[in-house]
């Protein structure tokens, strides 16, 4: 069973930045190098949507995607050696304000039941 721990969460000022870190473990003897990964978020009442997603082509190729309102102020990465995903979120806006969860998937994260989830780390921007 894949586990996922989120980390990096908080409280900033609209403007700051923030890194979430999500730690993967019991790949289940496949390469975390191959999982695609993901980031989701969910605001009070509203369902969890999509936010960036990192995503294995081949070799040491990856895709990196991301929902329009966070393009170009976040930022998604891995470091295989650690086993870890990250969002570098900058330019915090009091709308990114959610439970930031992680997600992986086998060949890509699509959101559902089929993919392997966190308990998500909460966000919290002032404005």
């Amino acid at each position: 069973q894949v586990q996922l721990v989120e980390s990096g969460g908080g409280s900033v000022q609209a403007g700051g930045s923030l890194r979430l870190s999500c730690a993967v473990s019991a790949v289940s003897g496949r390469s975390f190098s191959t999982y695609a990964m993901g980031w989701f978020r969910q605001a009070p009442g509203a369902e969890r949507s999509f936010v960036a997603s990192h995503t294995w082509q081949g070799g040491i190729t990856y895709l990196a995607e991301y929902t329009e309102s966070v393009q170009g102020r976040f930022t998604i990465s891995r470091d295989n050696a650690k086993n870890t995903v990250y969002l570098q979120m900058n330019s915090l806006k009091p709308e990114d304000t959610a439970l930031y969860y992680c997600a992986a998937g086998r060949q890509r994260v699509t959101g559902g039941a089929n993919d392997y989830w966190g308990r998500g780390t909460q966000v919290t921007v002032s404005s």
